[in-house]
């Protein structure tokens, strides 16, 4: 009995080998039928996009044959192309920020494409932030955004403030272009810092910063804008189509001025006829429950128009004819 037991064991593991793959066997099955006998399939498909042999950027063209480049490109490509809810999360919200940001970026001065160093500094989310501290669309340090005339304290914290951060950053951008004299640096600089980029140039004999060697994070960096760029311009060669409707429209508020502290923040936005919540969604940049507000000090706060709160797709105007299928 124990011998004709053992004797059966092997049969049995087979057996039981067999049920467990089955059903991955019948799927690939299923799939190659799908894919060989449905002739609207083509029999050839890619799952990179291509990388261009140029790009520009700030009104110059940047040659990325050289295989290093194609390579460092391929690579940010790939990530945006596959870190889908991220990917599609920025360009829902980009609806949102672009035409706030956009105008400021021209009126300082600045190249359009800097947009996309904001994109992928804090994915167009003005709640962002980082293990290190940085926070708001342009992921500023409190040390920086002090020194470019923000306020940063428990109460108040203009890192999350969509205007007055973007004028900074216009401020902080005009200053690296003085030193540099070129957007690559520029924006480089802005993950490094100048005084690295500035050391690097002289320690490597060359003044142009795609062939500097850096860090990781640094050298990803501006072909991580460069991705970003290709990108917007066309969502559905990454395979994202988006209908005008999956897109994030501008909020409609309204603004009060505030020349006096204010000591409890949820009873302001019921006077207001709104909710805390939608007040500090709106105004992010609020950092506590209440406002304390100095001599000759002024803060402006936007009020949701309650009429218009209600989400309604018909009304959602793309940013970018690109970015939609439709």
């Amino acid at each position: 009995m124990k011998n004709n037991l053992l004797k059966s064991l092997p049969y049995a593991s087979v057996i039981f080998l067999l049920l467990c793959i089955f059903p991955f066997l019948l799927n690939a099955y299923c799939v190659s039928s799908c894919v060989t006998d449905n002739p609207d399939v083509p029999t050839e498909s890619y799952t990179c996009v291509e990388v261009p042999r140029y790009i520009e950027f700030c009104g110059d063209t940047i040659d990325l044959t050289r295989y290093d480049r194609h390579e460092r490109m391929d690579r940010e490509m790939l990530a945006f192309s596959f870190m889908h809810s991220t990917s599609i999360q920025t360009i829902k919200r980009a609806n949102r920020y672009f035409p706030v940001v956009v105008p400021i970026l021209k009126e300082n001065g600045i190249p359009e494409d800097f947009k996309y160093l904001m994109a992928i500094e804090s994915a167009c989310n003005p709640l962002a932030r980082s293990g290190a501290g940085a926070a708001g669309l342009w992921q500023f340090m409190p040390v920086t955004a002090k020194e470019y005339g923000l306020e940063v304290n428990s109460h108040v914290d203009e890192r999350y403030h969509i205007e007055k951060s973007t004028y900074a950053a216009c401020k902080y951008l005009k200053d690296a272009y003085r030193k540099f004299g070129d957007w690559i640096s520029v924006a480089a600089s802005y993950n490094a810092g100048q005084a690295r980029i500035s050391q690097q140039q002289e320690r490597q004999y060359t003044d142009e910063t795609l062939d500097l060697y850096l860090v990781e994070e640094t050298a990803r960096y501006v072909y991580r804008i460069f991705a970003a760029k290709l990108l917007f311009n066309n969502p559905s060669a990454f395979g994202f189509n988006l209908r005008h409707s999956d897109l994030y429209p501008q909020i409609h508020y309204r603004t009060v001025k505030v020349s006096e502290t204010i000591s409890d923040l949820a009873r302001f936005a019921r006077g207001q006829g709104t909710t805390y919540a939608l007040l500090k969604n709106l105004n992010p940049w609020l950092r506590s429950t209440s406002l304390p507000v100095k001599s000759e000090k002024e803060y402006i706060i936007m009020i949701p128009d309650n009429d218009k709160v209600d989400y309604n797709p018909e009304f959602t105007v793309p940013y970018s004819k690109k970015w939609v299928v439709e």
